[in-house]
């Protein structure tokens, strides 16, 4: 392995790491930020990076980690009983939140379902009840999304050194 390849598996890694950072924060296309690097790797170093069938393997978990992210967050929900008001007050709550660090991308989530349900005339207790389920949803989301992050890291720097060792 040279020290251009290094540096590339280096800088690669990095991004695949800020990625996984962006999968705790609702509306950051974490997942799909480290396959960029992914196939931005590959596009540089041509069969010194990843072979097809791990692109292809890393490209199905991008596309897994996002339809759980969404899968999630609905589930999470409507099983606390939220209606579409709730689903959609917990996007909208969750974006808000985002300017609240934190604490706003916790509590976000929870207002916008809370507040969008009583708006939808439910009481406070099951609005509220709406409210846990969008974070419980939003929680659900983050560690799998994670879990895929971390699964698509290390398949990817597994790949690279293996087939420069060949």
């Amino acid at each position: 392995m040279t020290w251009e390849q290094i540096i590339g598996l280096g800088l690669a890694w990095l991004v695949m790491l800020a990625a996984l950072a962006g999968n705790v924060v609702p509306g950051m296309p974490g997942t799909p930020l480290g396959l960029l690097a992914v196939v931005a790797h590959r596009l540089y170093f041509g069969a010194a990076s990843v072979t097809n069938t791990v692109l292809i393997v890393l490209v199905a978990l991008t596309l897994v980690a996002l339809a759980l992210d969404f899968a999630a967050s609905a589930y999470g929900a409507k099983k606390f009983g939220a209606t579409w008001r709730g689903i959609a007050g917990a996007a909208i709550g969750g974006m808000a939140g985002l300017f609240f660090s934190l604490p706003g991308i916790i509590l976000g989530p929870f207002m916008g379902a809370t507040l969008f349900e009583l708006i939808g005339d439910k009481k406070l207790k099951a609005a509220a009840k709406a409210g846990v389920g969008a974070v419980f949803g939003l929680a659900l989301g983050v560690i799998g999304k994670s879990a895929i992050g971390v699964a698509m890291m290390i398949l990817f720097v597994v790949n690279v050194i293996a087939r420069s060792v060949e």
